[in-house]
């Protein structure tokens, strides 16, 4: 019950949002934990900050921004515990947290990957929080999208009871070492955005099972960053679409999906830009599409190097 937890969260230009999840991190009962901190090549390095204010934490830097399964993937050589909880470095960890999900995992082997409920950070306390993750449906393998399950309801109770899910949720996910050393991390090829998903298609195939405890809370202040980044988050999302689907799905199925996508997304979305005049995320959107007529590997074969410790 009391196995050794390794925290691992991405700073990136948001220290004081990091810092606020590693006081939350402090006031979890459970105490069998590392903290990891990876900083992103923010313009100004934090290591003294973090450092000084916490000194329980192991902090790694990399010079270059290496993405969210990239930064994720740095901590993984440090890291010692038997399960590896990845947390978004804009969340909070609400009391019983870490000790619930170990709690899911060691009374369920079958687990390789689970995420909390996580709820939008509240701007009244006083009020349910609204919940933004309470489980995913799988992606249709026609037109590449799917639905988050509980998205924009007030949290009052309806999600109680753990169990099998299509994905789990990158702000918030745990998974034992070992599941880890058999299908390896997530893959760097995407940069930003489908990493989670990607990783659970891995971790099914290979036999596991994908869950979420909704007892366990997470609070997110969703979007401190991505909302500064309109024609990144077009670009990218565009992009790992069409790159998840190559990954993930059989030949037959991309004929489909590449049909609806040249038959409904991108007549929609070309005319949803040009009736905004917003002429910048109509490139980035074409350059996301077109960006996979680019990929040097086969996407369905290309994976990380990982070295277990």
């Amino acid at each position: 019950m009391f196995e050794k937890v390794s925290i691992i969260t991405v700073n990136y230009n948001e220290t004081a949002v990091t810092c606020a999840l590693l006081d939350s991190i402090r006031r979890q009962a459970y105490r069998n934990v590392e903290v990891i901190v990876v900083d992103n090549a923010s313009l100004e390095n934090p290591a003294s900050v973090f450092q000084s204010r916490y000194p329980e934490v192991k902090f790694l830097r990399s010079e270059r921004n290496l993405g969210f399964a990239g930064g994720n993937n740095l901590a993984l050589s440090v890291a010692s515990g038997e399960y590896l909880f990845f947390v978004n470095n804009d969340t909070e960890l609400v009391p019983g947290c870490i000790e619930t999900l170990v709690q899911v995992l060691e009374n369920q082997p079958t687990i390789g990957l689970i995420s909390p409920l996580i709820c939008y950070f509240p701007e009244d306390p006083q009020q349910p929080p609204i919940v933004q993750y309470a489980g995913m449906t799988p992606v249709s393998p026609f037109t590449g999208r799917n639905h988050t399950l509980g998205e924009r309801e007030r949290e009052q109770g309806q999600f109680s009871s753990p169990g099998p899910t299509a994905y789990a949720h990158g702000a918030a996910m745990m998974a034992p070492k070992k599941v880890l050393d058999q299908v390896g991390p997530m893959w760097e090829g995407f940069f930003l955005y489908y990493e989670e998903l990607d990783w659970a298609e891995r971790i099914r195939r290979a036999g596991w099972e994908i869950w979420i405890a909704p007892q366990a809370r997470v609070l997110h202040k969703e979007s401190l960053t991505i909302d500064k980044m309109g024609t990144t988050k077009t670009f990218y999302l565009t992009r790992n679409r069409i790159l998840f689907m190559r990954r993930n799905f059989g030949s037959w199925q991309l004929a489909v999906f590449f049909a609806f996508l040249v038959l409904v997304t991108l007549p929609k979305n070309t005319l949803m830009y040009l009736l905004k005049g917003d002429f910048a995320n109509l490139n980035a959107f074409y350059k996301g599409i077109f960006s996979n007529l680019e990929t040097k590997t086969n996407p369905k074969t290309a994976q990380p190097v990982y070295q277990s410790t």
